[in-house]
């Protein structure tokens, strides 16, 4: 997968996307991150990226033009199929575990920084194909919506994590909170680790771990239960739980 990021800031992106996961998954070539300097796509001798708003107002615009020349600048090297063209901006879909899953499938990202007041609505209109948000509130610009973004669908792609499982036992994958966790010692302080995570009972732990994810759920999301995928034994286990509640 490659995953361009088209900012102003490009030094943003690269601190975190030189680290950790990404960056051990990106030196094995598993992924491609770019940070894309979109000054280098402007053509007036300031390198300039916004302007004024027609009709007057606060603050800078970003402009079309540097915008469109990098896009159609890396969409002709994406080969077969068209890249996902992404603006981060606070109107956009909300980001989610699902919506990761659905980028993850895809070979070629493009992501798009806001900055300033907002972009240029023919960007919207003409260029891009998705806009994502990661929350209802605004921030100075879209960089680190675009780090949040870049780290939760990477982590997807086969190869990134050392444990291909993970993903598949984390909050929101199977849409519920995920259960707890514990390691060594199993007793601190006297607050000791549930015994039977010290069984070796395979059958058990699993059994309780997912009683463990639903009442997680219950208690700090209940509005996951309503998506979720639950068995009878887990209906049952709510009902107990909800019963516990009510006392």
């Amino acid at each position: 997968m490659r995953i361009e990021i088209l900012t102003t800031f490009p030094e943003i992106i690269e601190s975190v996307a030189g680290q950790s996961i990404l960056g051990k998954a990106r030196r094995r070539g598993v992924i491609e991150v770019a940070a894309v300097n979109l000054r280098d796509y402007a053509e007036d001798k300031h390198r300039s990226t916004d302007d004024e708003p027609y009709g007057g107002g606060p603050g800078m615009v970003m402009k079309c033009e540097p915008v469109f020349r990098a896009v159609e600048a890396l969409a002709s090297r994406s080969g077969p199929g068209k890249p996902r063209v992404i603006l981060m901006t606070p109107q956009g879909r909300k980001l989610d575990q699902n919506l990761a899953k659905e980028l993850s499938a895809e070979s070629h990202l493009i992501i798009i920084c806001g900055r300033y007041e907002g972009v240029d609505e023919r960007i919207r209109e003409h260029l891009v194909t998705d806009e994502i948000s990661i929350g209802d509130y605004v921030l100075a610009g879209g960089e680190l919506p675009a780090l949040v973004l870049l780290e939760t669908v990477a982590r997807l792609v086969p190869g990134v994590l050392g444990d291909e499982s993970s993903p598949e036992t984390e909050s929101f994958s199977s849409g519920l909170l995920e259960y707890a966790q514990y390691t060594r010692p199993a007793n601190f302080r006297g607050y000791k680790v549930p015994e039977v995570l010290l069984s070796g009972d395979h059958a058990r732990i699993e059994k309780w771990r997912r009683a463990n994810a639903l009442e997680r759920t219950l208690t700090r999301r209940p509005d996951l239960l309503e998506k979720a995928l639950l068995t009878d034994e887990d209906r049952a286990i709510i009902a107990g739980l909800r019963s516990k509640q009510s006392q």
